[in-house]
């Protein structure tokens, strides 16, 4: 079965930023568990819905918001994966 995030969002910005998450209003639970660029500048967070949580829209560096779809495209760059990290990549 495939799972479909239709009404899921996300928004990119940078780690300097993180400490203005409100994490009550995303899906993310803490700083500690978002994920970084390969570069440690940038981050994202997602939340489920068509409205932008506050703490997201009031970022300055925010990119987005982007589709499931999108993040997919996204998170497969060199920015954020780091092709040197996979055993199966030596």
């Amino acid at each position: 079965m495939s799972h479909t995030y239709e009404h899921r969002q996300f928004m990119i910005f940078n780690v300097s930023e993180l400490p203005n998450i409100n994490f009550n209003e995303v899906l993310e639970t803490s700083i500690n568990t978002v994920r970084k660029s390969v570069d440690g500048t940038k981050t994202f967070v997602k939340w489920d819905g068509v409205n932008t949580p506050t703490s997201v829209e009031n970022l300055i560096t925010k990119e987005g918001p982007h589709t499931y779809e999108e993040m997919l495209t996204i998170l497969s760059t060199s920015e954020w994966t780091n092709p040197n990290r996979f055993p199966y990549n030596n």
